[in-house]
């Protein structure tokens, strides 16, 4: 099991910030080899559920995450969602803090615990170094595409 944690800053309010890192499909088009379908009807809200799939055809796996937590920013105040990561194979928590940020942009806290199951301990770096290199540029793709 890994932790991680990134931040980013971003010259966006915070609303466009949380929309642009809380919808969901979003991820599957700055994500490679991998496309995002919601189960549940909208609106986005505590008890949401998505399926990230993640491969080429049948070498591929399914990320399922509900959403327990969901606040969104407003005024000054910071927006929060938590992820449960409800999958056969990845297991475990992300949290996404939107705040405000100096001079009017927004400031993303992206929090992570993540666990494969069957991949030893072992394997725990080189799976915390790949985790934080792709969803590092996943964020700072969410937060460049209008």
């Amino acid at each position: 099991m890994v932790d991680f944690r990134l931040e980013r800053t971003a010259p966006l309010p915070l609303e466009e910030a949380w929309r642009r890192l809380t919808e969901w499909p979003r991820h599957g088009d700055v994500v490679p080899l991998t496309r995002v379908t919601v189960l549940t009807p909208p609106p986005t809200g505590e008890g949401t559920v998505f399926v990230a799939r993640s491969g080429l055809g049948p070498l591929g796996f399914d990320d399922r995450m509900e959403v327990t937590v969901w606040r969104p920013p407003s005024g000054d105040e910071p927006g929060l969602v938590r992820l449960e990561k409800r999958g056969r194979v990845v297991t475990g928590w992300a949290e996404i803090e939107v705040r405000p940020g100096p001079g009017g942009r927004s400031r993303v806290v992206w929090q992570e615990e993540l666990a494969v199951v069957f991949l030893p301990r072992l394997f725990d770096r080189p799976l915390e170094w790949a985790a934080r290199s792709m969803f590092g540029r996943a964020v700072n793709g969410l937060l460049r595409r209008p």
